[in-house]
């Protein structure tokens, strides 16, 4: 089942590529946590960062790019299993029951009933000879198995390294050495015009290239919170997800991940995320478990043209303009004003908000930077000390080794302080506290014992809980594997136990 984002002014969707026919998350997601690994602390990439040749014409054929990036280029088929609800027939129909008849249904489950797995197919790209692969977060989300096929016919199964469904990127691993990994290009010098060839595995036919060239960078609103796609008419379609979009040279450019289309199908509007972008997450994922991302501590704004002539900007309407600034931020430290519009971030033009957050998001807390702005007609140039993203955090930090004890409690549950987004897309309360669940791993007690992303937890053992942070010292150091949850959803609260001592081990 693709994941479609309505686009209701042109009549369009936006859908994802291909994946697992069940696709979990939740819209106010922050941190995804590992399956447990050892991962290294840096991995090996070969990087070739110069510009693509522009001045030969005349190219008859692309058959030994071809040859050079089709072995990196590998099918990832995900199986889901589908849980059993009690009910011998539609798997929704116990939530239907519920929401008619209450929680007084949950102890009229009474026999099991073997239930179909479901499977998806898309694709992926083979980054490091250790056996990293990048793909699509919506490909693995909620897949209990991942299994990775060879161009050459080998197979091998997957552990999911990290997940990032706010960049739609995710990493898995297999336990192989030497494998075909493909030559990773500076996204940030692709330009409109250059050549692109897309290699994936659309409708699960098997491997297939198309080519066209890049017809837009720095595309967004395609419903993610970081965005900075690159566009393209190359056919890609279903399955395609994960797959690669390469240069004429056979340098990986970015990871195919979405079209826009009337009918489901290719009509020439292909989205891939820039290799660097994706890099940068993977990289993350790999060394720390989830992505840490840097933040300013502001509220901003598009620019329009009503408010480009308020602010008297008669030749330069780019930039990104700030409404308000958080109190103690970096941003507010650094002598940020309300109605300043910020020009540049680091010696990088700004033409939107949305480049802004990602630019700001992408860059290393601690690190001081420039940041240039507009402010009454002058020109000024602030140092800013970017800081670590505040509002989310892990439940029971599973260690990533296993030769590390863990002591913890809640594994596979993330969570987030409660933000005015989370409020408004979730329904709660404004007198509500605790903390949003932001993911629950599949295979965990907690999904078992029913929790799942969208709940407020206000309780732990009989404990209010009002930060991501206290939840996670709530858990650290627990007595036994079970936890009594005090949890709202929906507009009521009930209580969950989860266990975990048939998880231990």
């Amino acid at each position: 089942m693709n994941r479609v984002f309505s686009k209701r002014s042109l009549q369009l969707s936006v859908l994802a590529l291909g994946g697992a026919l069940v696709l979990g998350g939740s819209a106010v997601a922050f941190t995804q946590k590992p399956q447990k690994a050892s991962p290294p602390a840096s991995i090996k990439l070969n990087v070739d960062e110069r510009e693509i040749s522009r001045e030969s014409v005349g190219r008859t054929s692309y058959a030994p790019v071809v040859q050079k990036v089709a072995p990196a280029v590998v099918k990832v088929f995900t199986s889901v299993k589908v849980h059993n609800t009690g009910y011998p027939g539609d798997p929704g129909m116990g939530d239907m029951l519920r929401r008619f008849f209450g929680d007084q249904f949950e102890g009229r489950q009474q026999r099991p009933h073997a239930m179909p797995r479901q499977e998806g197919i898309g694709s992926g790209v083979i980054v490091s000879t250790e056996g990293y692969i990048l793909t699509n977060n919506h490909v693995v989300d909620g897949a209990d198995e991942v299994r990775i096929a060879l161009q050459d016919g080998r197979e091998f199964s997957a552990k999911v390294v990290g997940r990032d469904p706010k960049t739609d990127v995710a990493v898995v691993r297999v336990d192989a050495k030497d494998l075909p990994a493909i030559q990773l290009a500076d996204s940030d010098k692709v330009q409109v015009g250059d050549v692109v060839l897309a290699v994936g595995n659309p409708f699960g036919i098997g491997q297939t290239v198309t080519t066209g060239i890049v017809s837009a960078t720095g595309r967004g609103n395609m419903g993610l919170d970081y965005e900075d796609f690159i566009q393209t008419d190359a056919a890609i379609n279903p399955g395609n997800s994960g797959g690669a979009l390469v240069d004429a040279d056979g340098r990986l450019i970015g990871i195919n991940t979405a079209i826009l289309s009337r009918s489901g199908g290719n009509q020439g509007i292909g989205f891939a995320i820039p290799v660097n972008l994706a890099r940068d997450v993977m990289e993350g994922l790999i060394k720390d478990g989830h992505v840490t991302r840097g933040y300013l501590g502001v509220m901003i704004q598009d620019l329009s043209p009503a408010l480009a002539k308020q602010f008297d900007l008669k030749e330069n309407t780019h930039g990104a303009l700030v409404g308000d600034v958080t109190p103690k931020s970096p941003a507010e430290k650094a002598g940020v004003k309300s109605g300043d519009i910020v020009q540049e971030f680091n010696g990088k033009a700004i033409t939107d908000g949305r480049q802004l957050k990602l630019q700001a998001a992408r860059t290393a807390p601690g690190e001081t930077v420039n940041l240039k702005v507009l402010r009454d007609g002058s020109e000024k140039t602030l140092k800013i000390t970017v800081a670590e993203m505040p509002g989310s955090d892990r439940l029971a930090k599973n260690s990533a080794s296993k030769d590390t004890e863990d002591t913890g409690t809640l594994n596979g549950v993330a969570v987030g302080d409660i933000d005015g987004s989370a409020r408004r897309e979730l329904n709660i309360p404004s007198n509500l506290k605790g903390v949003v669940v932001t993911e629950v791993q599949p295979d965990s007690a907690a999904a078992e014992a029913g929790l799942r992303a969208g709940d407020v937890i206000l309780e732990i053992n009989k404990k209010p809980v009002k930060s991501a942070e206290e939840a996670v010292k709530m858990t650290e150091k627990a007595e036994d594997k079970t936890s009594l949850l005090r949890v709202w959803r929906e507009g009521g609260t009930r209580y969950v136990v989860v266990d975990e001592s048939s998880k231990a081990g």
